[in-house]
């Protein structure tokens, strides 16, 4: 017997969980957990369901096909203890990095790391620390033509390690329209929030002169509209008029850390779906 995931979206329409639990009863499948959701609003069914079979993973696919087609399904099925292939890419700032290295080498977060993408030297050592093949595409200039070089270079990467998902792990550049349009729904950034939010240099210092009494960060899908992708997860932490500036930037680096890992962790488990401008996350 093996596990699988299978994930689905589809127009909401009566008997659904029907006729895809029907479908893996009939090829011997045992469930051993399933979500689902409907969204009113959009007349969308959500599902995420995973089960154990002894048939393989091509005639599972082959088997569904006719019905996801009938029923207008979004759908993958994966086998369960696959590890997704994650690109990370960083520019000077290596609290997110090293947080990701870290949770990989002790087996909590299930993903390959096969290369880190970087526009500076800073964290070459780092990278060969975990035997991970280190990139460095610098933008000297700035200009479009040098932007376009150095993103292609990036896509070389990207299709050469087969990568999966693209993580922006704090790496300070904007994507491209086109980037960002070919990684679209497998590229997730992190970055600060706050209430209000702040943006430009030096946003902690920002939250500090202005009192708030929350910080946090958000991670989202990448998209074309800076900082406005569907959001997969945000944490907060509250804070207080005794902390200095210096003291909020080491809560907040310590919050990115645990929600980009959350996020990475639900989309590489498969239970990130997208919902248009928003998400539907199975935990």
């Amino acid at each position: 017997m093996s596990a699988f995931i299978l994930r689905l979206s589809c127009p909401d329409r009566a008997g659904i969980v029907h006729a895809v639990t029907g479908f893996l009863f009939a090829q011997g499948g045992n469930i051993i957990g399933s979500a689902q959701h409907g969204d009113a609003d959009h007349q969308r069914f959500f599902m995420r369901i995973e089960f154990e079979t002894a048939a393989d993973l091509a005639a599972l696919r082959e088997g569904f096909a006719p019905l996801a087609a009938q029923r207008q399904m979004d759908w993958e099925l994966v086998a369960r203890d696959r590890k997704m292939r994650v690109l990370l890419l960083v520019s000077k700032l290596g609290h997110c990095l090293n947080d990701l290295l870290f949770r990989v080498q002790t087996g909590h977060l299930p993903i390959e790391i096969p290369a880190i993408v970087s526009n500076h030297r800073d964290f070459y050592q780092l990278a060969a620390s975990h035997n991970i093949p280190f990139h460095h595409f610098p933008l000297l200039g700035g200009t479009e033509e040098q932007k376009t070089a150095q993103e292609a270079r990036i896509i070389e990467v990207i299709e050469q390690e087969r990568i999966e998902l693209v993580v922006l792990a704090r790496y300070m550049q904007i994507l491209s329209p086109a980037l960002c349009r070919y990684l679209s729904g497998k590229a997730i950034n992190i970055h600060h929030s706050f209430l209000p939010s702040f943006k430009g240099a030096r946003p902690y210092h920002q939250a500090h002169e202005r009192g708030v009494k929350l910080i946090g960060a958000t991670a989202h899908y990448v998209t074309s509209d800076l900082d406005e992708g569907p959001i997969i997860e945000q944490e907060v932490a509250r804070i207080d008029h005794s902390l200095t500036p210096d003291q909020l930037v080491a809560i907040g680096r310590d919050v990115e850390c645990m929600t980009l890992a959350r996020a990475i962790q639900w989309h590489a488990e498969h239970r990130v779906l997208l919902n248009g401008s928003r998400t539907v996350v199975f935990r």
